[in-house]
């Protein structure tokens, strides 16, 4: 039997536009949407004395489907899962607000830099991804404990004053083990994550609006932002959901230099899952945050969908 053909041009549909969009989707169904569907069911499981019991069984000749909603009703009332969330959303936002604060005068520079020097300033930026990352985050312990030159500048410029005011470390001169050393690594380890969407971003930009905007009589400033930030917006929503959404799980900052008043969601899971042997309520709290960040992901993508298509 012949296959399918496409109706336009006569190739089968497995081929060309249906091969493109297969592969990533079907990327998405094995990597994702299995996983996930196995965690799912893992959340509204019982917990057996060793393991995770089977939500349908035989016996007797029936079928018994046994389904437990309980762990979710428990990470919904008890007030230590609720504050890993808002803790976790909150020093998301704030490191995606750091790096976007950081990255965002970087990426203008290497747009604006000359054609010779933008691949040597692309490398400095991808740099660190050549590192392993548990020892760039081990690097900061160094850094900011005891004896670190980070530490000493800091201290010796009296800023630990200003961090103590700020809430960031509980007393002036221990920067470990605090917010401020949480923030500090999560800001370097994602920054590049928003440097390169809005580098991308702001090298496509046409120059020649901003000429247009300075024959009208805008300074450089109100061109700024008048033009050259709300044509850039596509980069920084990008490079913020880059940043935030890995941020929000995140395990290994938080444990290595986070402090005890910064328990994140990350932390919670591993205890559940590994310290207290309860699989399904680890399952129940993972469920949650995946949907914490992909229900608003997705519905902000359908919006921005819509004004693209209102603006056509």
């Amino acid at each position: 039997m012949e296959p399918t053909r496409h109706p336009r041009n006569g190739t089968p549909w497995w081929r060309g536009r249906g091969l493109v969009i297969g592969i990533p989707y079907g990327w998405l169904l094995l990597f994702f949407l299995a996983p996930f569907i196995i965690v799912a069911k893992y959340s509204v499981s019982e917990m057996g004395d060793i393991r995770v019991e089977d939500l349908v069984t035989y016996t007797d000749g029936a079928v018994k489907l046994a389904v437990k909603f309980t762990n979710y009703v428990l990470v919904a009332t008890d007030s230590l899962y609720r504050n890993a969330y808002l803790a976790s959303l909150k020093y998301a936002l704030v490191t995606t607000l750091c790096c976007l604060f950081i990255g965002y005068p970087f990426a203008y520079f290497m747009a604006r830099a000359k054609a010779t020097l933008q691949p040597l300033l692309l490398m400095l930026v991808m740099l660190p991804f050549w590192t392993s990352f548990l020892l760039r985050v081990y690097a900061w312990k160094g850094l900011l404990d005891d004896g670190g030159w980070v530490a000493d500048a800091i201290i010796g410029m009296h800023l630990d004053t200003l961090l103590f005011k700020l809430g960031l470390i509980e007393t002036p001169g221990q920067l470990m083990h605090t917010t401020f050393s949480l923030l500090i690594g999560m800001a370097y380890t994602y920054l590049p994550f928003m440097i390169l969407p809005l580098y991308a971003n702001l090298s496509k930009m046409d120059l020649r609006l901003l000429e247009a905007a300075s024959d009208l009589g805008a300074t450089p400033w109100v061109a700024f932002w008048r033009v050259t930030v709300p044509l850039s917006k596509a980069g920084i929503v990008a490079g913020s959901m880059l940043v935030f959404i890995p941020c929000v799980g995140e395990y290994v900052t938080p444990e290595l230099l986070g402090g005890p008043t910064t328990l994140m969601i990350g932390r919670v899971i591993w205890d559940e899952n590994f310290s207290n042997n309860d699989p399904p309520t680890a399952a129940a709290i993972a469920v949650i945050l995946v949907l914490l960040i992909v229900v608003p992901l997705a519905l902000f993508n359908r919006y921005q969908a819509q004004a693209e298509e209102a603006a056509k």
